[in-house]
């Protein structure tokens, strides 16, 4: 489909989606923004004209088939302005404030504002408070935060009878329970929708929660919390402070491999680290409103709130982890091969590394051999994709994919040819290997054992992450 309005509004219309031609004009001019800022802001991910539209603006207009926006409508960690940029064109009469910390991003959403020329439009450069920025009718989030964790940060600002609008995956149901124990003084379940994007397989939740009367507890001040605390407080302030200039480092791979640590983001794999190896901790970072540590035995880093905004890639607003990197071991095929599955992993996508890392963990891999070309297991969107699991399979560091020789245990490369993955016995101990995103497997891989996932017709491939978690689940269930 040759990407264009008329392509933009068919798509649109398949779902059940009508815009007026101007709104498509609007909605189109976006996309085309959207995709020359991606290079150099990284908004998204996704690149296929019809996946951005299904995933992106599909996605967020069909809120409006269970809601009617209130106003004004607060669009908590926007991001590249999604949902509120197609919301706001849909509904032009909802007065929209687009929170955004990341400077960049916010930047980004000025310029969208004044491009498309959207009234009553506000960008809130900062991180949302409780008293900050106002009291709004609604809020929405898309998959920024736990249930629980966005209640009670919007509770303030959120006026009683107005409406907490999450967009979910389908599996939120603990999230859902604990926020109705947590919060049932303040707030109410009001819905929770259970739907797909239509024409796709993409299972989607959208679950509202209604604020009632009564105040929530007012948060310690900084001060009285660092008096408590009684530990190790260090205030960070300047972009300078080589502290500060290390953490930065640590946001990318180069960073981590030459000082042997790095940032965790995510209360799960926190609460792992803390309970399990809490040797390796080196410090406890926030903001300037954040909680302190744990324990006193732990440093905390209190940033000033732009500083951690910089490093708070994942946009959590929560406190992030400074830990030592454990030693990776180098894996060699004459050592013994353990029974079961040895991963062999190239992807340059620290996402799919993470990714993959949680499926070995769920399907009972043996080893994860990390090869040359593979993304840093500790990179900060990696550890976040793989959460817990990153401590949970062992990790070896590996050779460049083209070099891969093994001759002491069967290599099965995942490709699109061979038998399918569920018509031919796994062997007891093996290797599975599969491709480099977009490149794939070098040819000695190729003429090697091969195993493919039967796919629909007209359908290449998968991603890669996704196509490794498929063959990992068919041989966990042929044990």
């Amino acid at each position: 489909m040759t990407p264009g309005p008329k392509a933009l509004d068919a798509i649109l219309k398949q779902c059940g989606i009508r815009l007026d031609g101007v709104q498509i004009g609007l909605l189109w001019r976006y996309h085309q923004m959207l995709r020359a800022a991606n290079a150099q802001l990284n908004l998204t991910r996704i690149h296929n004209f019809e996946n951005m539209v299904l995933k992106h603006y599909v996605d967020s207009l069909l809120v409006l088939r269970f809601v009617e926006l209130p106003s004004p409508l607060l669009d908590l960690g926007t991001g590249p302005g999604l949902p509120g940029i197609p919301l706001k064109i849909a509904r032009p009469q909802v007065r929209m404030i687009l929170a955004e910390p990341r400077g960049a991003r916010a930047a980004f959403l000025r310029q969208v504002r004044g491009e498309l020329n959207l009234p009553d439009v506000e960008v809130y450069p900062h991180t949302v408070g409780p008293n900050d920025p106002g009291r709004v009718a609604g809020v929405i989030s898309r998959a920024v935060g736990s249930i629980p964790e966005t209640l009670e940060r919007v509770a303030s600002c959120l006026e009683p009878g107005g409406r907490m609008i999450f967009m979910k995956g389908p599996a939120c149901d603990d999230e859902v329970a604990e926020a109705r124990q947590a919060q049932s003084g303040l707030f109410r379940l009001a819905a929770d929708h259970a739907y797909e994007i239509p024409g796709t397989t993409h299972r989607r939740r959208l679950v509202l929660f209604e604020r009632l009367e009564g105040q929530p507890a007012q948060p310690q001040r900084p001060h009285a919390m660092a008096v408590e605390f009684g530990g190790s407080i260090r205030e960070i302030t300047s972009a300078a402070n080589p502290t500060y200039k290390q953490c930065r480092e640590l946001l990318g791979g180069s960073g981590i491999r030459k000082h042997g640590v790095a940032l965790l983001a995510g209360s799960r794999i926190r609460a792992e680290i803390l309970a399990q190896v809490p040797e390796q901790v080196l410090g406890w970072l926030t903001d300037s409103q954040g909680d302190p540590p744990p324990s006193p035995s732990i440093p905390w880093l209190r940033l000033s709130d732009p500083l951690f905004r910089e490093l708070d890639v994942s946009g959590t607003h929560a406190p992030l982890l400074l830990v030592k990197v454990p030693a990776i071991p180098t894996w060699s095929d004459e050592d013994s091969w353990p029974t079961g599955c040895t991963l062999f992993v190239p992807f340059q996508d620290p996402e799919n590394v993470g990714a993959v890392i949680r499926s070995a963990a769920a399907f009972g891999v043996a080893r994860v051999v990390l090869l040359r070309e593979a993304a840093h297991p500790f990179h900060p969107r990696s550890s976040r994709a793989a959460g817990p699991a990153l401590f949970r399979v062992p990790l070896f560091k590996g050779p460049r994919l083209a070099d891969l020789h093994v001759q002491n245990a069967p290599l099965i490369a995942l490709d699109t040819t061979g038998p399918e993955l569920s018509e031919t016995p796994f062997p007891e101990r093996f290797g599975l290997v599969v491709g480099v995103e977009g490149p794939g497997l070098p040819a000695h891989l190729r003429e090697g054992p091969r195993r493919r996932i039967a796919m629909q017709p007209g359908i290449e491939s998968l991603n890669a992450a996704a196509a490794t978690a498929i063959a990992l689940y068919v041989w966990s269930l042929r044990g």
